[in-house]
């Protein structure tokens, strides 16, 4: 099996099981390829009022499983893999698509929210074991409603370990952000002042959690409450 785009293929060829997030990862490689209107974070996204919740991190840090426990408590999907920041109105722009989970967090999601529609697992990829889920149809319907940032969240799952929120410098937020962008270096000073604005609009944490999505959500909901 073969992606290709615009007639160049980026990736070698995968086995046709595969296909599933096979596809997930050509359509982040052609977003954060090729959409430098915005200023691209690898991070998950999520809304509620008006007001966006970005989650960054690297794999593994547990974004796309409190993203996925998010939706399922109210929370509308923006992405749970790329925060789209129009650098012309400061707002991030959707892209909802199927959230992908790995690994040990398949088994969590999957058995805490057991109605969700899930695609079948996918074993022994470049990044284990691969699943998506089925974003909220609200999600998808307002897909043309942006979302000011308000909130970055730094997550990581910790087990056993008590829910712990800690403030993080503006200064040391900017720094995270631009070395989670993709596209941070390529905008220049565009892509300076861009994430300057991001992180002047937006109180940071570091987050660590072990599994209580219930606290979590309740938590940030009251942190979007407090944000003017």
């Amino acid at each position: 099996m073969l992606f290709a785009f615009d007639q160049f293929m980026p990736f070698k060829p995968l086995p046709y099981a595969q296909a599933f997030p096979f596809f997930e990862w050509g359509l982040n490689w052609c977003i954060s390829g090729y959409s430098h209107r915005f200023l691209i974070v690898h991070a998950a996204v999520v809304e509620r009022n008006g007001k966006a919740l970005i989650l960054p991190g690297a794999p593994g840090s547990g974004k796309s499983t409190l993203c996925a426990a998010l939706i399922n408590y109210g929370w509308r999907l923006l992405s749970d893999e790329l925060t789209l920041v129009d650098r012309a109105s400061a707002y991030v722009v959707p892209v909802p698509r199927p959230v992908s989970l790995k690994n040990e967090s398949i088994a969590v999601i999957a058995d805490t929210f057991p109605n969700n529609q899930f695609s079948p697992i996918v074993h022994d990829t470049l990044k284990g074991s691969v699943c998506l889920m089925k974003p909220p149809a609200d999600s998808v319907t307002k897909s043309d409603q942006t979302a000011l940032p308000c909130l970055v969240v730094f997550p990581k799952y910790r087990s056993e370990t008590p829910l712990s929120l800690t403030p993080v410098p503006r200064a040391e937020a900017f720094m995270r952000l631009a070395d989670l962008s993709f596209n941070y270096s390529v905008l220049g000073a565009n892509g300076f002042e861009a994430m300057a604005g991001l992180v002047n609009n937006c109180e940071a944490y570091d987050f660590i959690y072990d599994g209580d999505f219930v606290q979590a959500s309740a938590l940030f909901g009251q942190l979007l409450d407090d944000v003017t």
